[in-house]
């Protein structure tokens, strides 16, 4: 219930003293039943210790003369309750290891959720490129979709049109078919009655005929010139006749009375399987075209689903993710303002903005330091920073760091020439700064260079010295990137038979494709005509290919050998990432093994070349035993810091996924 004072005494101002009173021989943990419930005592009240209220009039004032408007309002008004806080430790003699290791263990933490914050910071722009393309892919499919969806349902407005029509007729033709019944029933019982009325009118010419028998014998015999005999056989026959074509009438009305001609019914039949036959295919083709329009209904609910997925997880990304950062805003900070801020960042990704940035913010920080911290003489540590104590600082500028090293490059490749060996780059490297600096000041250049090499990545003679220099790549990835450049300046050069040093962009593209690089693809040549173009303008096509191989006062080359270097490392990548897909699952391969990966992939390999990548893979020369084997993973590390191309055209399309995404 109380605290220490100052003096590291008990304090009898408890901490709750500013608002509450205190019972005098209050015991606040124990339990309700041993306290006194007798007698009431009388309210005590203490004052603030003066340590305390000192304490607290430093931070108002602390916290008053901040600035909370600014972007580390928050950093900022932590730092006066750290100094309370150590204030406190430091006058807490007893307590003080223990609040120390909880103060350090809260920065710790704090540090650590910096470093975080800080590594999440690059994947805003890869969320913000990602929703974008899910955007526009998104709004693709929905102007797809609604094209097909228009065209389906007109289609389906005109079948059913169609199918009413067809209905119509059909009901048209019942109704004739019924129309035509009706004329014939009433036909029939027309031809009906008639017959019945011509028997009777027969029975009554009959009767009349045989009372009359006599009259008709003496009209007869007063004919003149005629034979009574002939004239009643003649009779008789035609009477005959008429009877019999009585009788087949009758019975042609009593057989067809109800038939119509044959005609008119195989008409009538033809037209309507005809009919039939076209309801049929209307009616499957109405099936199908709504089994296509129930998927389309459900290709299209997934699609809204997916539509509203990404539309949430768009909202959720924007919320989560901050603008990207101005740029411009470097240029107030950076040496040479704006326009040279300009320079640095034209054509440069935010990655490698950052690292720009953090070239200029390093090598500002170098020119500051006077000396450098030896790294002492360990076996560990590299030949040319063996050193203990402090290393003065030489203060070089960007220009004369790059001319050294170059000059190095130039001495190592003569005395290579002249012994026929190759020396160790950190050795000679050692070596000619003694040659040149002398022995004391040696080691002065060599952290300087060091230190210069190490910052400025961005500047390709500094940093492929660093990379072969600590051993990140070889020495000959270095001489054959160089001489890819050389072989592509000399084929130009070839082909201006003019000598005026200028060639069209078609004349670039063939002998870069035709002659330089013959293995590489259309893309690649177009990019090299692309960054050989990028001072001209669109009507312009003369390209003078002289000025594109020169280097700056610091060494930085023109965007065709910056990309022809770029060119160099994705291939590489490529081919490996290719036998990597040929190994398949594999953990560790012996050398055969590797051997037979490499000439499938690569079908025009030598037996040369082929020893020397495996070389690469074992670290092992030609006259070793080779290992047995070695894991895959490491080989294709080793393989990526050397020299290593295609020596033919692919066996089939395309390429594998590049071994740096794996």
């Amino acid at each position: 219930s109380f605290q220490l004072s100052a003096r590291g005494h008990w304090s009898t101002w408890p901490a709750f003293a500013s608002a509450q009173t205190v019972r005098r021989n209050h015991k606040p943990c124990c339990a309700p039943e041993e306290r006194h419930p007798s007698t009431e005592q009388p309210l005590l009240t203490f004052p603030k210790p003066q340590y305390l209220e000192q304490l607290e009039s430093y931070l108002r004032k602390e916290l008053q003369s901040l600035d909370l408007t600014k972007n580390n309002s928050q950093e900022l008004k932590l730092q006066p309750y750290r100094e309370i806080f150590e204030f406190f430790i430091d006058n807490f003699k007893t307590y003080k290891p223990l609040l120390s290791a909880i103060k350090n263990e809260y920065e710790v933490t704090l540090a650590h959720q910096k470093r975080t914050i800080r590594a999440l910071e690059p994947l805003k722009a890869t969320v913000t490129t990602i929703s974008e393309e899910c955007t526009r892919q998104m709004l693709a499919l929905q102007e797809q979709e609604k094209d097909e969806i228009n065209t389906l349902k007109q289609e389906n407005r005109r079948l059913l049109k169609f199918i009413d029509n067809m209905k119509e007729e059909k009901n048209s033709l019942q109704t004739q078919v019924e129309h035509l019944r009706t004329s014939v029933a009433e036909e029939y019982a027309r031809y009906l009655n008639e017959h019945g009325a011509r028997k009777l009118l027969l029975t009554k010419l009959n009767e009349i005929h045989n009372e009359r028998p006599d009259t008709a014998r003496h009209q007869l015999q007063d004919v003149k010139g005629e034979d009574v005999v002939k004239l009643t056989l003649a009779l008789k026959m035609a009477r005959q006749d008429l009877t019999t074509a009585q009788v087949k009438l009758n019975k042609m009305i009593a057989d067809y009375g109800d038939v119509v001609p044959r005609r008119d019914f195989e008409s009538l039949e033809n037209k309507h399987s005809d009919l039939l036959r076209e309801m049929k295919t209307l009616r499957k083709d109405l099936d199908r075209l709504r089994k296509d329009h129930e998927a389309l209904l459900g290709i299209q609910a997934e699609t809204a689903e997916e539509r509203d997925n990404l539309r949430a997880e768009l909202q959720r990304v924007q919320r989560n993710c901050t603008p990207r950062p101005n740029w411009a805003k470097c240029s107030e900070v950076i040496p040479g303002g704006a326009e040279r801020w300009g320079g640095l960042a034209e054509g440069k990704s935010s990655d490698q903005l950052v690292d720009v940035l953090l070239e200029e913010i390093g090598t500002g920080t170098l020119r500051e330091r006077n000396v450098f911290p030896g790294w002492g003489k360990g076996d560990k540590v590299p030949v040319y920073l063996r050193h203990e104590g402090d290393v003065k600082n030489k203060k070089l500028t960007k220009k004369d760091a790059v001319n050294i090293l170059k000059d190095v490059w130039k001495e190592k490749m003569a005395q290579e020439q002249q012994t026929g060996q190759r020396a160790s780059l950190p050795e000679f490297f050692l070596s000619y700064l003694q040659k040149k600096y002398g022995a004391a000041a040696a080691m002065e250049w060599s952290y300087t260079l060091y230190e210069n090499m190490r910052l400025c990545r961005s500047n390709h003679v500094l940093s492929s010295f660093y990379n072969v220099l600590t051993g990140k790549v070889g020495e000959e990835q270095y001489h054959a990137q160089n001489q890819l450049v050389s072989s592509l300046q000399k084929e130009l050069a070839a082909c201006d038979s003019s000598n005026s040093g200028s060639l069209t962009s078609e004349q670039f593209r063939q002998e870069a494709n035709r002659e330089a690089f013959p293995l590489k693809r259309k893309e690649s040549i177009q990019e090299l005509v692309d960054a050989s173009r990028y001072k001209l303008d669109s009507t312009e096509d003369l390209i003078d290919y002289m000025s594109l191989f020169k280097e700056d006062e610091e060494g930085n080359a023109e965007p065709l050998v910056a990309k022809l270097r770029s060119q160099y490392v994705r291939e590489k990548q490529e081919y490996l990432g290719q036998l990597k897909d040929k190994l398949g699952d594999l953990t560790e391969v012996s050398a055969e093994d590797l051997k037979t990966a490499f000439c499938t992939i690569d079908p025009a390999i030598d037996g040369q070349t082929l020893d020397t990548y495996i070389g690469l893979a074992y670290r092992v020369r030609r006259e070793q035993p080779e290992q047995e084997v070695v894991l895959v993973e490491t080989a294709l590390e080793r393989l990526l810091a050397g020299d290593v191309r295609r020596a033919g055209p692919s066996p089939r399309e395309g390429s594998a996924a590049g071994f740096e995404g794996d």
